[in-house]
């Protein structure tokens, strides 16, 4: 389906189906006439509608108007979304949840039969169109289904499809790792500031700093410890540095960040 003949729906309109919405805005994928979103009041609406898109408070309108549908509420809010839109959803539609801990297995249970549904889990920097996504698909989606979310998705950033299984490791990896994240770039600032360095110089070296070495990352393909081997050379700062965050136990408290965030993302499935 060409990207103008398609007709993207939002039933939600939070950070994240604003990143996404954007990010096929300035990707050129979907025109904004094309784009509808509801939300219960306006306090969301405003961005959709300042980028040309059109925006309702009602769910149904957007499922009579569009082909494919984000799913971008709250995860306890969702049961009751679907059962208000399920007279609404026909074959042609295509349902794409972003529900955190939401499972394919609900998602078919409260959708008609054979509903192409699909499971997306994106993160924050899908705002800046540098997000870390993966989606699985559930029984009545198909290869053509996947291949159109993907082509859409990889505006927003980095797009994989992935067994089900993978989706709440994504969320502790990360979903929440960008938290992770902040947290090491405030304190690399903080360090900076100790020792006598401007805040605002301190956070915008901070953030370079991350920006860059990610890029290496993902341009060298290089594993991340040979990459950090690189920067050692022996007696130098770098290897006493090294030192205190293993004497910190660094490593092994980021996983066990990444294990808590995964284990919590598999009891909201359960609640």
């Amino acid at each position: 389906m060409e990207a103008a003949e398609l007709r993207v729906g939002f039933v939600g309109a939070g950070r994240m189906a604003g990143g996404v919405a954007r990010g096929l805005l300035l990707a050129g994928k979907v025109p904004a006439g094309n784009i509808l979103a509801s939300a219960p009041s306006d306090r969301n609406l405003g961005a959709f509608r300042e980028s040309g898109c059109r925006t309702t408070h009602c769910n149904l309108e957007v499922l009579q108007d569009s082909t494919l549908v984000f799913l971008a509420t709250k995860p306890h809010v969702l049961p009751g979304v679907l059962q208000e839109i399920r007279p609404a959803v026909c074959p042609h539609h295509i349902i794409v949840s972003l529900a955190a801990g939401v499972t394919l297995q609900t998602l078919q249970r409260l959708l008609p039969a054979g509903t192409k549904v699909l499971r997306l889990m994106p993160n924050l920097p899908c705002v800046v169109q540098a997000g870390a996504m993966v989606f699985s698909r559930g029984d009545g989606a198909g290869e053509q289904e996947a291949a159109l979310l993907k082509s859409l998705l990889s505006s927003c950033g980095l797009c994989e499809e992935v067994p089900e299984s993978y989706i709440n490791i994504h969320t502790g990896l990360s979903g929440s790792g960008v938290a992770y994240v902040y947290l090491f770039a405030e304190a690399l600032a903080e360090g900076a500031v100790k020792m006598g360095m401007p805040g605002p110089l301190a956070s915008r070296i901070a953030a370079q700093t991350l920006l860059g070495a990610a890029k290496m990352m993902l341009e060298t393909g290089e594993h991340p410890a040979k990459l950090r081997g690189d920067v050692c050379t022996p007696g130098g700062t770098t290897i006493h540095a090294l030192h205190q965050l293993e004497k910190g136990a660094l490593r092994a408290t980021v996983m066990n960040a990444v294990e808590a965030a995964t284990n919590r993302a598999c009891d909201m499935g359960k609640d």
